[in-house]
């Protein structure tokens, strides 16, 4: 099924703001999908018309689940002692430590950990029911609200993810002058004892940066804070990846034609919250750099509209490589409608931008631990099963497989994205439906794929009509964000990644 011209044209070629000419016109689900969908329609049929839906319900699990979250980052009183936090005092975890908090042990963490993620869920699922039976809060309430919630949780230690130690330490090593593309955290003044290199998860001591120029910059602004302290730096990471949050929040509600839908799916998503802020997660730039450029687009057809899209998909691009699929999504209804000029102009500031943030920061060094890290397949992923097989059959040369899976999942994430792209209505805008489709194949399909990639997948589904995407978006963020909570403590998990 293809967008009609009408349609395509409203979502690109007007001056004005389209998104609020948006009227939200879809049900649940707009076009039927087979089996498992009805199966799916059954069960969600069913728990719309339970005590869940309703609102206070639904707020109560949301918050409870966040709590569940925070409690765990408070109690990361010591190295170890929590499986899923970092060993590093933040302000609200140092006061909880001075207050008597108990340490908690890896077997307890996770029984606090898989109800706390899947309370989030639920409350979010509670939220959006509850919405489209009728419950209308004041948007403007829902984004302070989560603004609040943020505000206090960037001072807890972060949950679920050992990343934000080595972004601290990738920044260390750029303000010592070093580059975090070819200088490693364990080369860092001390090995393995330097403060910051101790933190990293010991798969990745020995791992170059592979994230973006800008990204780096963000982490270099963090570690010139911290200094020699990584808990500052730390700290500073997790404020700056909090505003970021709001700020593309805030972009939705003075956007989206339904406020109070976009508030629920981004500014008090308690899922998002726990996987982007209470993770530091750069998912949270990318994000808001992706939705600005995806909003002017939409706002007018100008040079300098097309300038201004171009240096943010740049600036995207030089945060993290999968910015690809936003200038893929603002191209497609530019190519539809035949807007050469426009694509030919707006790829050229983006390219200009990319090329020149990279090259001119650390040149071409940024990108050469790019094909490595793509090679990586994580685990569970049906990717490891074809690397199994593939091992197996030919074990003498385990980098054909590598080499074969790289071939296959881009065409596989293309007819995926297409498929999902045709199951919205033809009234959204396409630029909208084809970043959706893309961002969310894509965390279906790669071979690495962790729960906070859903970030582009979420802040342009925001702006969509309600649609049966969103079930299977939440289902893609609650199920690898239950197996993959290690925060660098491989042993403590059975789903942590791989090195």
């Amino acid at each position: 099924m293809i967008r009609s011209t009408a349609a395509g044209a409203q979502g690109v070629g007007t001056a004005h703001d389209p998104a609020r000419a948006q009227p939200a016109r879809l049900a649940e689900p707009p076009i039927p999908g087979g089996r498992v969908e009805a199966m799916m329609g059954v069960l969600i049929r069913a728990l719309k018309s339970s005590p869940l839906a309703r609102p206070l319900p639904a707020v109560t699990l949301s918050a409870l689940g966040l709590g569940l979250m925070a409690f765990t980052g408070l109690c990361a009183t010591a190295p170890n002692a929590s499986a899923a936090t970092l060993p590093v005092l933040l302000p609200l975890t140092a006061l909880a430590r001075r207050l008597g908090a108990p340490a908690l042990y890896p077997d307890v963490t996770n029984l606090i950990m898989y109800p706390g993620i899947t309370l989030c869920a639920l409350g979010l699922a509670g939220m959006l029911w509850a919405n489209s039976l009728g419950w209308r809060p004041d948007p403007r309430r829902i984004f302070w609200f989560g603004a609040a919630v943020v505000a206090v949780v960037v001072n807890i230690t972060p949950v679920g993810t050992s990343d934000p130690a080595s972004y601290a330490a990738y920044g260390r090593i750029a303000a010592l002058g070093h580059n975090p593309y070819v200088y490693l955290p364990i080369d860092l003044p001390g090995g393995g004892h330097n403060p910051y290199t101790a933190l990293v998860d010991p798969r990745w001591r020995s791992a170059p940066s592979v994230y973006g120029p800008v990204a780096t910059w963000v982490h270099l602004s963090a570690a010139l804070v911290g200094g020699s302290r990584p808990w500052l730096a730390i700290w500073a990471l997790m404020i700056m990846t909090g505003a970021a949050f709001i700020a593309a929040g805030y972009l939705l509600l003075r956007s989206a034609a339904d406020p109070v839908r976009a508030g629920l799916i981004w500014a008090a998503n308690p899922l998002l919250i726990y996987l982007l802020v209470m993770g530091a997660q750069l998912d949270a730039f990318l994000a808001l750099a992706g939705i600005a450029a995806i909003l002017i687009s939409r706002r007018g057809v100008t040079v300098w509209h097309d300038l201004a899209v171009g240096v943010l998909i740049g600036v995207a691009g030089a945060i993290k490589v999968n910015a690809v699929f936003v200038a893929l999504g603002i191209a497609v209804p530019l190519i539809r409608e035949r807007g050469w000029t426009r694509l030919l102009r707006t790829g050229a500031v983006a390219a200009v931008t990319t090329f020149g943030l990279y090259f001119f920061s650390y040149g071409v060094t940024a990108l050469k631990p790019l094909p490595k890290a793509s090679a990586r397949v994580i685990t569970p992923s049906f990717w490891q099963l074809f690397r199994y097989i593939g091992d197996h059959l030919d074990p003498a040369h385990p980098a054909a497989t590598s080499t074969l899976i790289g071939l296959l999942w881009p065409p596989l994430l293309l007819a995926l994205a297409w498929y999902l792209y045709n199951r919205l209505s033809p009234d959204v805008p396409a630029v909208l439906a084809a970043t959706c489709a893309l961002t969310f194949a894509w965390v279906l399909v790669a071979p690495w794929s962790l729960p906070w990639y859903t970030a582009l997948a979420w802040v342009t589904l925001a702006l969509l009509p309600r649609n049966s995407l969103t079930r299977w978006l939440t289902l893609a963020s609650l199920v690898p964000a239950l197996l993959h909570f290690s925060a660098g403590h491989p042993d403590n998990h059975p789903g942590a990644p791989p090195p």
